[in-house]
């Protein structure tokens, strides 16, 4: 299977030329467009608890299946937000979490669940109690709200995280939640709040907008209905 990032930047699509018999798994909605030698069908990927999972991690019920049936074909798949993808290669020795709507894609060997974080990250974190887990030997899609950039930190490194800014990161990294500030005031007159602190080693991958200020800033250009 080949695949390529077309037109890198904020309006990204992903191009995939799969053989006959060869297959991937999208975001529900997120086929462009596709070649007549491609089927394309809903699948309840980990069964009805499954769906459930990821419909409360904040993705959609069913994935999308698309199989070249009858020959090589070619697929294009596009995220909803204006954004980067980023391709990201699992060896299966580590799971990838990855925050609601950070999934577009991945190859069929790639494993889609969600993951509940305890009661202080599911409360604080922005991402909520449910985030989805990606495992499994293959290639995952991620996509963003803006540019991806990836922060490596060393054993021992830390760094701080505005918690909507958050992609995706291994499971292995430890991360805690508190004030951006130190103190509560100065914390939410910063317009910051809540950050999460990562210590390395790991690779934590975050976009370069908050969806939650860009729909603020969006919504300031709707007429009112009033």
């Amino acid at each position: 299977m080949k695949y390529e990032i077309l037109y890198p930047g904020s309006f990204a699509m992903l191009q995939f030329d799969l053989e006959k018999g060869e297959k991937v798994k999208a975001e529900y909605g997120a086929m462009v467009a596709m070649n007549g030698n491609l089927d394309v069908e809903g699948k309840l990927e980990g069964g009805l608890m499954g769906g459930v999972m990821r419909a409360l991690a904040g993705e959609k019920f069913f994935f999308q299946t698309l199989k070249a049936m009858r020959g090589p074909g070619q697929v294009l798949v596009s995220p909803a937000s204006l954004g980067d993808i980023l391709d990201v290669e699992l060896d299966g020795d580590y799971q990838l979490v990855v925050q609601k709507d950070g999934f577009l894609a991945a190859t069929d060997d790639i494993e889609i669940s969600a993951k509940a974080q305890n009661l202080m990250q599911g409360v604080f974190s922005g991402e909520g109690f449910f985030v989805l887990k990606v495992s499994g030997k293959g290639v995952v899609f991620l996509n963003a709200l803006g540019a991806i950039h990836a922060i490596n930190l060393e054993e021992g490194q830390e760094f701080l995280v505005d918690n909507y800014h958050l992609v995706a990161w291994p499971s292995f990294m430890h991360y805690s939640i508190e004030k951006a500030s130190r103190g509560w005031i100065s914390s939410f007159t910063s317009g910051e709040g809540l950050v999460c602190r990562f210590r390395g080693p790991g690779t934590v991958l975050i976009q370069s907008r908050n969806p939650g200020g860009f729909g603020s800033w969006i919504r300031k250009f709707v007429p009112s209905s009033s």
